[in-house]
Parts: structure tokens; C-alpha cells; sequence
């Protein structure tokens, strides 16, 4: 349809290699959202009669219930609908439809506005995760575990703690999305191919009936620039490399080896061979597609680097990278609520291993420190102490007064005051102890585990608030359309 310079039609060959119809499934309905926006301005502002907005609107809101056929021989959704607006209106209304704007503003106001919806979608889906997290927190508040560095054991700590450590990480995923979406919800349309048009339209008003914020002022920057994709594909890199680190903890942990949770049967997979296994594929998985995540955001990355500006049809292949990353990231964050909600948390064994290594060896020093000793000092007695009792392979409580003057007398310091110290100071003692604003101590918990709740409310107020305005105008859109095909 769009080929009146040209002689010829496309090859079949051709026409598979250039069309994007396949893709172009999930913004067909903004497609024709933005169409009947498009529509009534141009009848409000007397460009075509309301006869002809009539028969588009009622032909476009016509094909919102019907299946598109991707083997129609359109090169694209923008395409498809058009010839079928005309089919259904005939060319003397239908053929207006596309008075004052190109495919180059309309498939980026489709893009924005399934972004849009997406980022909703995920904002949504990441404060589920981080209740599910807050959630779990508040039931392992005593739960004592080892704290890593280096993947060894470096301080007792608080399951809890852990989980709210997560919890914070994706809150901030949370606030880098929210604040993209002001960047995504501008529109482009009206902005034409890449100067603009010359018929008398009104950008701002399409842009309040499809709920934009604003409009994309320039308009080359608003049908060339795909910067904002970039932005939001890259901050869901961000969300899934963080996912993906969660998984590989949960992974982990769930070894015969350390026995720290055991993940619900459905989050597993059996061996083919192997009746024994329960194998955690799912949180695999999970790493798996955080690389096909940071690959999408490579291409678009590599796509957009090389083009000068003005439209450039490679920008069709950037299409499928966004939906894939939407559905990855939306997805994930389904099945990690799900297993946090079916976690099974082994208190036994978490607490075993942090009373099997020397995790209060910095208690002791900093105990030391509050008896005016060097912390330096403090360091050295501690680390001979854990070098004793290691070599000696019991704990450093059962350490004789003959072991500890050794290092007493290395570091001038009273024996006896090492010994009080580290008979009164135990893994509970050290979390007890611990009272830094943010540690893993006992205190601490409650603290934030109240704090990020009540953070967690007020995200989800702002978050409703935003779903309802673009609902509302939406809904808005909907009675004109009523009004004016009834």
C-alpha cells in the first residue's frame, strides 16, 4: 500500500525479510489506540468531518476484537490496519486516517506507550518481591547465620538481614524504573516522519487523551531518538543481574553441602537418570536469561550507536529485544515471590555453621578496643587467638590461660581480660551487641523491617496513582469514542 513511488511489489523473500509483522503483535492495540487519538483531533480540529471520524473510529474500534492475519502481506501492524480501516471505512474516510502523521511517530508513540505499561507492570510485580522479602524477614529475625566475603564466613549474622539487604537492592531497580518512566511518557505523535507537517494539528492533544505527561517537543528527536529504550532496557539489566545474584546465593544454599533452604518442589527439576536429584533450574534459569537480557540490551546498544540521525529501519530490530525483555523480567519476578513464599528456611544448619567457624574473632577485638587497646593491637590478639584454636581445632572458648598468655605477652597485654572477654562473648552476645545503625544486629531488624514496610506503602500509593491516571484518560478516550460512533 505504501509503495506508490515504486513499479513493483516486494518478493516474498523480501517481504519476510523486511516485515516486522510477527513482532508487531504486542503494539497492535496501542496502534489503534493511538490511531483513534489521532483520529479525534483531526475531527476537532476540522480537519477531516465528523462523518469521516466516525467510520474510522467505529472501523478501528471494530478490529480491537479481531485476530490479525501476520500472513497478510503487510510489511508491519501500521500497515495492516490502515489497509483495513480502508477496507472497512473505504477510501474516502479511511484514507484520511493517516493525514498528518508517518509510521516513523506512530511506531514510537507504540513503543512508548507498551513501555509505559510494562514498567507499571514491573513496579508492580518488584514491590510483591519486596513485601515477599520484608515478609519472610520478620519470621527469621533470630534466625543466625553466617555472613560472607570472599564466599567465607566473615560475621555472624541474621537471615533477615540478608533478605532485607535484597529487599533495599530492589527497591532502588524500583526507584531507577519509576524515574525512567518519565523519560518514556512523552509523546512523539504528530511529529510526522522527522519535520513536522504543515496541516494545522494539535500534539498536545492526542498527547492528554492517550495519558502522556507531555509530548517529545522536537520532531526529529521524537521519531529518531530510541534513547529511552535503551535507558529502560538497561535498567531491567540492572534488575536481573541483581535477580540473578539472589539466585545464585539461593543456589547455593540449597547444596547438600550447606542445607541452608530447600527450595518448594515446584521451583525444581528431577534428573533423567538420577532419582535422587532436585535440582534448582529455575533459579538456573534465571542466570541464564539475565545474559539474554544484557545480550538485548547489547543489540539495541549496537543498533543505535551506528545510525545518523533521522529514522533508520534498523531500528525495526530493536522491537523484539524490548518485548523479550519485558516478559523475562515480569516472569522472574513472578517465580522469585513464589519462592520466597514457599521457602523452606533449615535454622538448624544455618546456625551450625556460624558456630562452626570463628565469626566473633572481630567481637573480641572491638571488646578489646573498648578496654582502651589499639584496634591494631586488638586485630593482632584476635587473629592469634583464631590461629590457636584452629591449629588446636576447638573453639576459641575452650582456649586455656596458657594459650592466651602467649599472645598476651606478644601483644603486652593482660591475659586475664582476653580470657574474660572471650568466655562472655558468644555468636547471640555479638548480635546483641551490635548496634551500628543498619547491622545485622537483633535491634536493627525490627527497625527496618517496619521502616521498609511503610516504604513499601507508599510506592504502591504513588504506583496506583500513576496506573489510574493513564486508566483514567484512557477511559476518557473510550466515551469520545462512544459518543462519536453512536
Amino acid at each position: 500500500m505504501y509503495r506508490s513511488r515504486l513499479g513493483t511489489d516486494l518478493s516474498d523473500i523480501t517481504l519476510d525479510y523486511v516485515s516486522s509483522i510477527n513482532d508487531d503483535s504486542q503494539i497492535a492495540l496501542y496502534d489503534l489506540l493511538g490511531s483513534q487519538a489521532h483520529t479525534i483531533m483531526l475531527y476537532e480540529n476540522t480537519i477531516i468531518t465528523k462523518n469521516d471520524a466516525k467510520k474510522i473510529l467505529s472501523a478501528l474500534e471494530s478490529l480491537k476484537k479481531e485476530k490479525f492475519n501476520t500472513s497478510s502481506g503487510a510489511e508491519d501492524i501500521h500497515e495492516l490496519i490502515e489497509t483495513l480501516v480502508i477496507k472497512k471505512a473505504g477510501m474516502a474516510s479511511g484514507g484520511k486516517m493517516h493525514t498528518a502523521r508517518s509510521r516513523n511517530d506512530q511506531v514510537t508513540l507504540d513503543i512508548r506507550m507498551k513501555i509505559r505499561d510494562d514498567i507499571n507492570i514491573i513496579c508492580n510485580c518488584l514491590l510483591d518481591t519486596i513485601e515477599a522479602l520484608v515478609s519472610l524477614a520478620k519470621n527469621h529475625q533470630k534466625t543466625i547465620m553466617p555472613l560472607y566475603t570472599h564466599l567465607q564466613q566473615a560475621q555472624a549474622g541474621l537471615f533477615s538481614h540478608y533478605l532485607l539487604a535484597q529487599a533495599d537492592v530492589l527497591f532502588r531497580d524500583f526507584d531507577r524504573l519509576y524515574a525512567a518512566f518519565s523519560h518514556v511518557n512523552q509523546s512523539p505523535l504528530g511529529a510526522g516522519p522527522v519535520g513536522g507537517t504543515s496541516i494545522a494539528i494539535d500534539r498536545h492533544s492526542t498527547a492528554k487523551m492517550l495519558g502522556f505527561d507531555g509530548i517529545i517537543e522536537n520532531s526529529l528527536d521524537a521519531t529518531s531518538t530510541r534513547d529511552f529504550v535503551a535507558e529502560y532496557v538497561a535498567m531491567i539489566a540492572i534488575l536481573m543481574t541483581n535477580l540473578s545474584r539472589i539466585s545464585e546465593d539461593f543456589v547455593i544454599w540449597s547444596t547438600s553441602e550447606f542445607s541452608f533452604i530447600e527450595l518448594a518442589d515446584e521451583f525444581t527439576s528431577p534428573s533423567s537418570v538420577m532419582p535422587q536429584k532436585k535440582n534448582p533450574d529455575i533459579l538456573e534459569l534465571t542466570r541464564g536469561k539475565t545474559a539474554e537480557v544484557i545480550g538485548n540490551l547489547t543489540a539495541i546498544l549496537t543498533t543505535i550507536k551506528g545510525l545518523a540521525s533521522g529514522y533508520g529501519r534498523d531500528l525495526q530490530q530493536i522491537k523484539s529485544s524490548i518485548w523479550s525483555t519485558s516478559k523475562i523480567s515480569i516472569s522472574a519476578l513472578l517465580i522469585l515471590k513464589s519462592i520466597l513464599l514457599t521457602l523452606h528456611v533449615n535454622e538448624k544448619e544455618m546456625k551450625k555453621a556460624a558456630e562452626s567457624s570463628y565469626l566473633i574473632a572481630l567481637d573480641i577485638a572491638e571488646k578489646l578496643v573498648q578496654n582502651g587497646i589499639p584496634f591494631r593491637t586488638t586485630h593482632k590478639i584476635a587473629g592469634g587467638l583464631v590461629q590457636i584454636a584452629h591449629q588446636s581445632n576447638k573453639s576459641m572458648n575452650k582456649l586455656s590461660m596458657k594459650e592466651i598468655s602467649k599472645i598476651a605477652q606478644e601483644t603486652k597485654t593482660n591475659p586475664k581480660l582476653i580470657m574474660e572477654i572471650i568466655q562472655s562473648t558468644t555468636i547471640t552476645s555479638s548480635l546483641k551487641d551490635r548496634k551500628s545503625f543498619g547491622s545485622s544486629g537483633y535491634d536493627e531488624q525490627k527497625r527496618m523491617i517496619e521502616d521498609r514496610m511503610e516504604k513499601i506503602n507508599n510506592y504502591r500509593i504513588n504506583a496506583t496513582k500513576r496506573d489510574n491516571d493513564i486508566s483514567k484518560a484512557l477511559d476518557n478516550l473510550s466515551n469520545k469514542i462512544t459518543e462519536l460512533i453512536k
